[in-house]
């Protein structure tokens, strides 16, 4: 077992996944202004100690993405933040993209920036205690997209990421997010889906990226959020599954799904009920952002001092993300808050 298979593997396994904490500035203080929070740096970083501090960490996290402005933050206790997260057995990643632009040539579409100087950025986040990383690709469902531009350059791009990042020595997570914007159909999601993914194969492949040394960051299989069609999770969880046998190579280790504007109890339904019909080799869990953070995040606002509830909140979502994992969880557990 190669040593960025080990890293992969024990972010996933035994239950764990991955807290997508890895908001730009900007999408923080977006989040920070609904809940009539002030966005500044104490306060952006108040709040991820608190849940970097939950108890539930150490059970349900493997692994925490992190933005530039994090990683480099101490704590009330005078600890760095990769520390603080690695004393609960986490392991610490990196946002390393530079975010999405307007693709030339294609002016709806967009391509993820960031290649330039990255050789020399992985090497600064190695040293702070990164062991993987996240770059995000963003596609669009409509009538005349994803253009095979939109394909091609989005894996293109993910790709020469993925074999800059093993050759520092971190597992790269792979993040080809079809957006839920839209009117598509499920059928419409999994068919562009599967292209995307293949696409995003076949160039990890002529890169020479290890396959055993990287984690899949993919969207369920959903139809658009401004669709009429109504799909049960086992619908989704076999669509989903159906995608991901037919396009993702045997020697992954795991993936781990993004949420994507789905609510914290549909994420967390459809993951499990992913798990109960899994019948792939993969590992099956999650990386989410606000699906694990939303909640915890509302209650806070209300009381900024109020440390030991928000942990409370965040707590209960981990473990139903965890449960999720495992295909154990049920909407009485949910409810039995």
């Amino acid at each position: 077992m190669s040593e960025l298979n080990k890293i992969a593997i024990k972010i996933l396994s035994n239950g764990k996944g991955i807290l997508a904490a890895d908001e730009s500035t900007a999408t923080m203080t977006k989040r920070l202004q609904k809940v009539n929070v002030e966005s500044n740096e104490k306060n952006r970083l108040l709040f991820r100690e608190i849940l970097f501090s939950a108890s539930e960490m150490r059970n349900c996290i493997g692994g925490v993405i992190l933005y530039d402005e994090t990683i480099r933050q101490k704590t009330s206790s005078n600890k760095t933040i990769p520390e603080l997260i690695n004393s609960n057995n986490s392991l610490i990643g990196i946002k390393v993209d530079t975010g999405a632009k307007v693709l030339a040539g294609s002016e709806n579409e967009t391509i993820t920036e960031g290649l330039d100087g990255l050789r020399e950025r992985l090497k600064d986040y190695y040293a702070l205690g990164a062991r993987f990383t996240k770059w995000r690709g963003v596609y669009l469902i409509s009538d005349k997209y994803p253009s095979k531009l939109s394909i091609s350059t989005n894996a293109h791009a993910l790709a020469r990421y993925a074999a800059l990042v093993q050759e520092a020595e971190m597992v790269p997570i792979i993040e080809p997010e079809v957006l839920m914007d839209g009117n598509h159909t499920a059928n419409d999601c999994l068919k562009n889906t599967s292209e995307i993914i293949k696409k995003c194969f076949e160039e990890l492949e002529l890169n020479k990226v290890d396959l055993k040394g990287i984690i899949l960051k993919p969207n369920m299989i959903l139809p658009g959020n401004n669709s009429s069609e109504k799909i049960s999770n086992e619908e989704i969880a076999e669509l989903t599954l159906r995608c991901l046998r037919d396009s993702v190579p045997s020697e992954v280790p795991g993936v781990a799904f993004l949420s994507g504007g789905q609510t914290e109890v549909e994420a967390t339904a459809n993951l499990n009920q992913i798990n109960l019909q899994n019948n792939t080799n993969f590992i099956m869990t999650y990386s989410y952002g606000r699906a694990l953070q939303q909640e915890a995040l509302k209650f806070w606002s209300k009381d900024t001092n109020n440390i030991v509830g928000t942990q409370e909140t965040f707590n209960h979502r981990a473990k139903m993300c965890s449960l999720a994992a495992q295909g154990k969880w049920s909407e009485n557990f949910d409810k039995s808050k």
